[in-house]
């Protein structure tokens, strides 16, 4: 078969938590399959061009692919940007509501009319903290048949752009900022009296400050109640790639699904890298993410997966995240699935 749409190189980014990308990429999986096809990955979060990083978030750059939190591609697609939803894993990871051991708080009925603390970024980038921290609050209050509006919901002002912590002394020689420093500064300043945070930074930060733990459910029965911006992770392409090159997505997924079949059978393996990827040790991998992690690296797009991106959209456009609203299924393309069926039946 001839390719009419040659091309030589693919942008690519993923969030530092634990995906299937990042390790199909840590193996040289992600390397050596596009290498094949005489095709050049490029990193879009470590260019610097800023224009070039703001795809992590905008998903404007053509013949490119993301995979990560699921605020910033579903906030670009209600925007009107042509991409493609593709793949979806569902790794679990901590979730807690925490506060500080002499706040009186010590039950989920015990946040009612006190302060809880959301994160605000400037303009520009839409705000996944806030509406990730938003979401914690609702499924929190929810196990108890309580509301947001019981709630004294404070903004805590972060500056500076997301975009811009790259690099400098400020970051120590580290790759980022530490997660949840502002949230927890107003904690410990009386500003607010709760917070949430969420995986290997939201539970380091919460042993560090020795906090109480009002409540944790991000391993709860109920998958409603674990969805938010990490649970699950969405695996998404531009137009152009998934219309010009349907086979390179298609190998795309062929390679994570390598990468997680590969995690099933190497747990401790697997723990080393996404501490690797995460910037922790792998003590607090195995605490964030449970003993189970090599088992919840694969991905899919099964209706139930799909449906709970769909319950996360209604919450952002809801609370005001999103541009406009949109269909889920207009936005899922099953067309590289078939691809790969029809190579397995081949």
């Amino acid at each position: 078969m001839t390719i009419q749409n040659a091309i030589s190189q693919i942008w690519y980014t993923r969030c530092p938590v634990p995906t299937p990308v990042g390790l199909a990429s840590q193996l040289g999986l992600l390397e050596e399959t596009f290498a094949r096809e005489g095709i050049a990955l490029r990193s879009i979060i470590d260019s610097k061009d800023r224009d070039v990083r703001s795809s992590h978030f905008t998903h404007h750059l053509d013949y490119s692919f993301r995979h990560g939190g699921n605020v910033p591609p579903i906030r670009a697609r209600s925007e009107g940007n042509p991409t493609r939803l593709v793949g979806i894993t569902w790794t679990d990871e901590f979730q807690a509501i925490i506060t500080l051991p002499d706040s009186g708080i010590a039950t989920i009925r015990d946040l009612v009319g006190r302060r809880f603390g959301v994160p605000r970024r400037p303009p520009g980038i839409v705000d996944f903290m806030a509406a990730t921290a938003l979401k914690g609050l609702v499924s929190a209050l929810s196990l108890e048949g309580l509301g947001p509006h019981e709630v004294d919901i404070v903004d805590i002002a972060i500056q500076g752009s997301v975009l811009d912590d790259r690099g400098g002394p400020q970051l120590y020689g580290l790759r980022n900022r530490q997660a949840y420093g502002p949230e927890i500064a107003a904690l410990l300043r009386g500003e607010v009296d709760a917070i949430y945070v969420k995986g290997t930074p939201g539970i380091s930060v919460a042993n560090l400050f020795a906090t109480r733990t009002v409540t944790e459910f991000g391993f709860h029965p109920d998958p409603k109640i674990r969805i938010n911006s990490g649970s699950p992770r969405i695996l998404t392409v531009d137009e152009r790639l998934a219309e010009d090159r349907p086979d390179l997505v298609a190998r795309l997924l062929e390679t994570l699904q390598r990468a997680g079949a590969w995690a099933e059978s190497h747990p401790d393996e697997v723990r080393r890298f996404v501490a690797r990827e995460v910037g922790a040790s792998e003590e607090v991998v195995a605490s964030a993410n449970g003993p189970d992690l090599h088992r919840h690296l694969g991905i899919g797009l099964e209706p139930e997966l799909v449906d709970a991106i769909g319950h996360y959209k209604d919450f952002l456009y809801a609370w005001g995240f999103l541009a406009a609203d949109f269909a889920i299924g207009d936005w899922v393309d099953h067309r590289p699935w078939a691809l790969l069926d029809t190579r397995a039946v081949a």
